[in-house]
């Protein structure tokens, strides 16, 4: 009986993993809720970071957050098309560094491990805005 049991419960685990495995990246962040929920975490690690904040002092907050919400979307596969700025436009003039620039990534990942996103859906996410950072750091 206890291998019967055994045996169900791996069939259910393996079954939910292979569930979530086959989600988009944008139902895995939780949808539009969910990345909602990072950026607003992340403008508040934004927000109380002396280093970062000086990139943002001069900032629209509301249009960065519109704007951030959409990318993440966008770039998660989700419903929606980014419509904001190129990277290059956004970032051109701020001479962000290489330190600067991981350490917002590492803001990122506090603000995301504060809303409770999984390592393994972070680094999904990572990936995907990875190939960005040439367009945004020492231009």
């Amino acid at each position: 009986m206890n291998k019967l049991l055994f045996t169900t419960v791996l069939l259910v685990v393996s079954a939910c993993s292979h569930h979530n495995s086959n989600a988009s990246l944008y139902q895995q962040l939780g949808e539009q809720e969910g990345i909602e929920a990072i950026v607003e975490a992340f403008i508040n690690q934004i927000g109380n970071d002396e280093r970062i904040f000086a990139y943002f002092a001069d900032t629209h907050v509301s249009r960065f957050r519109d704007k951030l919400i959409l990318h993440f979307c966008d770039i998660s596969d989700g419903p929606c098309v980014y419509d904001g700025d190129n990277m290059v436009d956004i970032h051109t003039g701020m001479n962000i560094t290489e330190g600067d620039f991981n350490h917002t990534v590492d803001l990122l990942i506090a603000a995301m491990n504060e809303v409770g996103v999984s390592h393994r859906v972070q680094n999904r996410l990572l990936a995907r805005l990875a190939p960005l950072r040439d367009e945004m750091i020492y231009i």
